[in-house]
């Protein structure tokens, strides 16, 4: 039986649905029967081993009660480390590490950078997809460089003169996650006058058009163990014409108490456009684990928006066509990380001949 840990919370806005999503996969792990451990990365960026059958209220001021605190450290011999007798550091003995980490440093691609190091397979995207998904530039890039539609998007700065784009506009970080830090203006000097206020925007930031009669489209897709994408969505919010983060998370478990309608009352050929381009962007955007495509759709045509990388509750609520399990989502990211790990160590060629017939430094510098 594989030995798991899972891993959520960090540094970021979502620090709290990371938590949400990161018990619900625990609780999901031990009802199977697997042996897991509970890995709890708090806001300042300290690791704690807490209890995997614990509830999300433990966590509201903080590290719960019990919780032992583990050091990380890169190398051969490096992981996630607890103390043990006579001083020594005993490596938590773990196969693979689920991600719920939602924003931030858990989805950019610093966490999956330093598991690489550390030599630990980990489940989501790897270092490159991590970053393309968190950068929405980079990643309006990619889609139209697979020939996929979408709005036209820019980045935002004080010295942006014009737009090619009529208002109004949408402002949104150009890292993060999709629903924090956004705002609807109605034209380029209040854009960028949000930059001086909107901490979310320090970043980067980029400007879209806005656009009140699209609505909302999401889909689910995986890699492994073959391409494939769920039902489509068609999520529900409050009338401001934006997807928000209170739609989306305030209802008590995430992503699953969202109002939604599902699968969405499209029509035939816009489900086809949008099944079509979710599984292009499977290999476009390095996809890993699960991953959630974002689209803007109206009665004839959708847009790509955007793609979140380690989803809200691993979108686990958007296979029921063709329905998947939970547990069975769980076990193919879990062999996926074992049987495909992102760490790739190649020295060769580095063979000592460049330095043997490199002459001094000195001489170099001369």
């Amino acid at each position: 039986m594989a030995r798991l840990a899972v891993l959520f919370g960090g540094p970021s806005p979502e620090h709290d649905v990371s938590i949400l999503t990161g018990l619900q996969v625990a609780q999901e792990l031990l009802r199977s029967g697997a042996s897991v451990e509970a890995i709890y990365w708090t806001k300042d960026g300290r690791f704690f081993l807490v209890d995997p059958s614990s509830e999300g209220e433990a966590y509201t001021e903080g590290t719960p009660k019990g919780a032992e605190a583990l050091s990380f450290t890169v190398g051969p011999d490096g992981g996630f480390l607890r103390s043990g007798r006579l001083g020594r550091s005993l490596a938590l003995d773990l196969d693979a590490v689920l991600l719920a980490t939602h924003g931030g440093q858990g989805e950019d691609g610093s966490l999956q950078g330093a598991l690489d190091l550390a030599g630990i397979p980990y489940t989501g995207p790897s270092v490159a997809g991590a970053a393309l998904g968190m950068d929405k530039l980079s990643f309006a890039a990619v889609v139209e460089r697979a020939g996929l539609p979408s709005l036209p998007r820019r980045a935002l700065s004080a010295d942006l003169a014009e737009l090619d784009f009529p208002g109004p506009y949408i402002v949104k970080p150009r890292f993060g996650g999709s629903s924090i830090g956004i705002d609807v203006v109605e034209d380029l000097a209040t854009a960028k006058a949000r930059l001086a206020v909107n901490p979310h925007l320090r970043a980067g930031a980029i400007i879209e058009p806005y656009r009140p009669d699209l609505h909302d489209l999401q889909v689910a897709v995986r890699r492994y163990p073959s391409p494939q994408h769920s039902a489509i969505e068609r999520p529900l919010h409050a009338g401001t014409g934006i997807l928000a983060y209170a739609d989306k998370y305030i209802g008590g478990q995430g992503m699953v108490a969202a109002p939604r309608e599902l699968p969405a009352q499209i029509s035939a050929k816009l489900s086809a456009m949008v099944s079509e381009s979710a599984l292009t962007l499977i290999e476009a955007c390095l996809i890993r684990g699960v991953a959630r495509i974002d689209f803007l759709a109206d009665d004839e045509a959708i847009y790509v928006n955007e793609v979140n990388t380690i989803p809200g509750s691993l979108a686990r609520y958007l296979w029921i066509e063709p329905p998947v399990s939970f547990a069975e989502l769980l076990t193919d990211m879990v062999a996926e990380a074992i049987n495909q790990p992102t760490a790739l160590s190649l020295s060769a060629g580095a063979d000592g001949s460049v330095l043997r017939s490199a002459g001094s430094i000195a001489s170099k510098l001369a």
